[in-house]
């Protein structure tokens, strides 16, 4: 999940504007991230069953690509491989975690719409309509288990990354007139060349 400008309810993290260092670093991170159409991004991601170094080495380049393009969550799909896990960051105060076969074990009635952005769906910020509260089990990067109670933000960028490990993107949740406007934006029309 991408961050996004503040908005009114403060939700997201304010942009802050990037030194072209990390601006080179963030641009070089986007460019190892899936973009929308790339098939695999609608792959459904299969569990992991080993726990190793492999798996590790992963988890922290994941982590670093997910900083490295100023991003609060990021799924193994974005990152080409077919493994069931997310990375993300619940708030800026919190150091990134891992979830490993995650499995959403609950969830609010209560939804709100939020705005959301995407790592994989660049330039495109599209309403969606998600829990407030879920309950998130699955294991950390060492086979540990793990159960994670997240509210408002935290809640909407777990549910993000775990559609992700799904093959369903942000697309797929939003109203139809918003999809329209952000294919627009993603396959834009060709200009035809007319003297």
């Amino acid at each position: 999940m991408a961050e996004q400008e503040v908005e009114e309810q403060g939700e997201v993290r304010e942009r802050e504007q990037l030194d072209p260092e990390r601006e080179a670093r963030r641009r070089l991170a986007l460019a190892q991230i899936r973009q929308y159409p790339d098939p695999v991004l609608r792959m459904r991601a299969n569990e992991i069953e080993s726990f190793d170094d492999d798996l590790r080495r992963l988890v922290e380049r994941m982590t670093t690509l997910m900083q490295e393009a100023r991003g609060v969550g990021l799924a193994g799909t974005q990152v080409g491989t077919l493994q069931r896990l997310f990375v993300f960051q619940p708030t800026e105060e919190d150091e990134p975690r891992a979830v490993v076969n995650p499995v959403l074990v609950s969830a609010s009635e209560v939804t709100l719409s939020e705005t959301e952005g995407c790592l994989s769906l660049q330039g495109v910020t599209i309403p969606v309509e998600r829990p407030v509260k879920v309950t998130v089990e699955g294991k950390d990067e060492t086979g540990a288990d793990i159960r994670i109670e997240l509210e408002e933000h935290a809640a909407r960028v777990a549910q993000h990354e775990l559609d992700h490990l799904d093959g369903i993107l942000i697309l797929d949740r939003t109203t139809p007139e918003a999809r329209r406007e952000a294919l627009g934006i993603l396959r834009p029309e060709p200009a035809l060349g007319i003297s």
